[in-house]
């Protein structure tokens, strides 16, 4: 019997909403490779992936089938003839290709209808759409190899892929095109993926990969996973490693995230098929849990505008709830927005301050300084407090102070002073709530 917490599950449900909101009508193409499907991982992510097409995701899966090919190959006493990092297609791997593409469709059409009780798919209706959404061309001869009926994306037919994603479908593609003239060429996953997402300007490409992600230190196995890799800094990365030659090469799933940073995609995702719901914790928390490239770095620090009333509501809801924060209303809020610094990532807003001037007294109070606790203690409170500082700095301010009940000791900790209530502004006194015995403490702007 599966047991519900409620102080853990509605915390968590919660934490996860603003990504629902975020996400809802976006489009993701997602590449799994083949070896996920041979590990056994297929219905764990198929429901993973119903769970996002519930949500409102448009969704647009490519898969890849290198091992299946290579066991087709494998029985048919055909070696398996790879150049350049990709498979050189004769007419038997074209053969073993389609056989493989065959019936990997006929196993994900079969995930995909699966409504077990007690299951993620229970009551899930996801309908799948495949075609020839893709025209190739030949790779050709390359350093005098022969490539033969190996190809590489020429279009995608990215209008019939939104209209299947916008009437609710998901679409499915697998690593095949055809030339004006009905000649089958083998794709490979990878390009037909960035392809597809640079083609329908994608919100996100993810790969679900061999690989945990792209490490700090590639050369060291040990070493951490980079979490985020800015465009400039996956370019420069890219370029000081070798030339990748197997899809465990840290540079084989960078180069096509870099592809698509550079063609419209601003984040695109390698993670772990091993690690379970990878896919899951990627899109849904904070940090993720393998390597996004991005076009600039996604979080921001800075002034809200009239869109981010709702964020900010949202963020300080449940600490108006438990006495933290005074309780502020809506029209206050959309009032005085642009005294409100906010920090976003990924769209979603973790952390926010106000800043309230009073000019004849030559300070300013900071209001409404939160710091989701999903981040806390990322430096998001630091962060917000040195912007506040130089906005107070900005309008003349000698000093900026607080009212507090229960955070006096991190404020004390980043050179603030408790003072008497009587120290405050004129205007400020007279709405001070003597009932609630907020501590007040100021700091001085050098």
């Amino acid at each position: 019997m599966n047991l519900v917490f409620p102080h853990t599950f509605v915390p968590w449900f919660r934490a996860v909403a603003p990504y629902m909101h975020a996400y809802r009508g976006k489009t993701f193409v997602v590449a799994m490779a083949g070896e996920l499907i041979a590990a056994g991982k297929l219905n764990a992510f198929v429901q993973d992936l119903a769970i996002m097409h519930a949500i409102g995701i448009r969704l647009v899966l490519v898969h890849g089938f290198r091992p299946q090919v290579n066991e087709q190959l494998a029985a048919k006493g055909h070696v398996s003839r790879f150049s350049h990092g990709l498979r050189i297609t004769d007419e038997v791997a074209l053969d073993a290709a389609q056989e493989a593409a065959g019936q990997l469709r006929f196993e994900i059409e079969a995930a995909f209808s699966q409504g077990l009780p007690n299951t993620p798919m229970a009551n899930a209706t996801v309908r799948l759409v495949s075609g020839n959404f893709l025209t190739a061309r030949p790779v050709g001869i390359v350093d005098g190899v022969d490539f033969r009926h190996s190809g590489l994306v020429r279009r995608v037919d990215a209008v019939g892929i939104r209209r299947a994603v916008d009437g609710g479908a998901l679409a499915l593609l697998s690593p095949f095109g055809f030339s004006p003239t009905g000649e089958a060429f083998n794709l490979t996953m990878e390009d037909v993926a960035t392809s597809t997402a640079i083609a329908l300007q994608a919100d996100k490409l993810l790969f679900l990969t061999e690989v945990p992600g792209i490490r700090e230190t590639p050369d060291d196995p040990e070493s951490a996973i980079d979490t985020e890799l800015a465009l400039a800094d996956a370019k420069k990365l890219l370029a000081a490693l070798p030339s990748p030659t197997q899809p465990n090469d840290a540079a084989f799933y960078l180069q096509h995230c870099i592809r698509a940073c550079e063609g419209g995609v601003e984040r695109s995702h390698i993670l772990p098929f091993a690690t379970d719901g990878a896919l899951l914790l990627e899109v849904f928390t904070h940090d993720g849990i393998g390597t996004m490239v991005v076009d600039e770095k996604l979080e921001s620090l800075r002034e809200a505008g009239a869109d981010d009333v709702g964020g900010i509501l949202q963020l300080i809801e449940p600490f108006e709830r438990d006495g933290t924060l005074v309780r502020r209303e809506r029209t206050e809020i959309e009032r005085d927005i642009a005294n409100y610094t906010v920090i976003e990532h990924d769209g979603i807003i973790f952390g926010c301050a106000a800043l309230y001037p009073y000019p004849e007294a030559r300070t300013g109070e900071m209001a409404a300084l939160t710091v989701s606790p999903q981040v806390q203690g990322q430096g998001d409170g630091e962060r917000i407090l040195k912007r506040i500082e130089q906005r107070a700095r900005s309008l003349g301010l000698d000093s900026i102070f607080v009212l507090t009940t229960r955070t006096m000791h991190w404020f004390l900790r980043r050179g603030f002073v408790q003072v008497d209530p009587e120290r405050l502004p004129e205007a400020r006194k007279r709405k001070y709530n003597w009932d609630r015995r907020s501590q007040v403490l100021v700091k001085r702007l050098g």
